[in-house]
């Protein structure tokens, strides 16, 4: 039963066994290079009840993302809420927000997912290294580096040197979810792992994080041009 269950292993440098639930409800098992075959399928039994009720949820929750085609009236998502695309014939950018809608200018349609990436990124920039640096120097982390990227499955990283980036998919989310994201890779500059210690550090500084990893698991399919 537990070899059905599983999609795919990933063995890493990893240290500890994780479980990952995709946007398709599959199990994608990481764990360290030399960790025994049974050693990871006694740790999916024993997380049995969890997989199968992510599984479950997913399933009733996932909605497959509509391919864009930048058009009059289409919605995107920018901090959680969606906001209707108008085509326009003169803007001071090829795209604006203008607090209640985008607009795009009619001679940029044709490279409109271009646009919006570019749009989002400047936002990204600014706005989460607003609040990189808020939690930062609050709480006494120092960062190396802070990079905007185009990340698809990971929205940050933080790497051994201490460089963190973001991807500027979040700029699709919640604030709340860009805060939780940015502590998570902040809480790797003490814990460079997922162990115990490093998830008490994340709530520590975010309570409600798990509430933040469930809405990433229902929602991370939506995070897409």
């Amino acid at each position: 039963m537990v070899e059905g269950l599983i999609k795919e292993i990933i063995r890493s440098k990893r240290r500890t066994i994780a479980l990952q639930i995709t946007p398709e409800a599959e199990l994608i098992i990481r764990a360290p290079h030399k960790a025994p075959l049974e050693t990871i399928h006694r740790f999916v039994r024993e997380k049995m009840s969890w997989i199968l009720a992510k599984q479950h949820f997913i399933r009733e929750n996932y909605r497959a993302p509509v391919e864009k085609r930048f058009v009059e009236g289409e919605s995107f998502l920018y901090l959680g809420q969606q906001y209707k695309l108008s085509i326009v014939r003169q803007a001071n950018e090829p795209l604006v927000f203008n607090g209640d809608e985008f607009l795009l200018l009619e001679k940029y349609i044709s490279v409109g997912e271009q646009v919006f990436v570019w749009w989002y990124k400047k936002e990204a920039y600014n706005i989460i290294r607003q609040r990189v640096n808020f939690y930062a120097n609050s709480n006494g982390l120092k960062y190396s580096g802070f990079k905007i990227t185009s990340g698809r499955k990971r929205l940050g990283t933080c790497s051994s040197k201490g460089a963190i980036n973001f991807s500027w998919r979040l700029m699709m989310t919640p604030m709340e979810l860009i805060d939780y994201v940015v502590v998570h890779e902040l809480s790797h500059l003490r814990e460079h792992n997922h162990s115990k210690r490093f998830w008490q550090n994340v709530q520590l500084l975010y309570p409600n994080y798990k509430q933040a990893k469930l809405w990433i698991t229902a929602n991370g399919h939506l995070l897409a041009l």
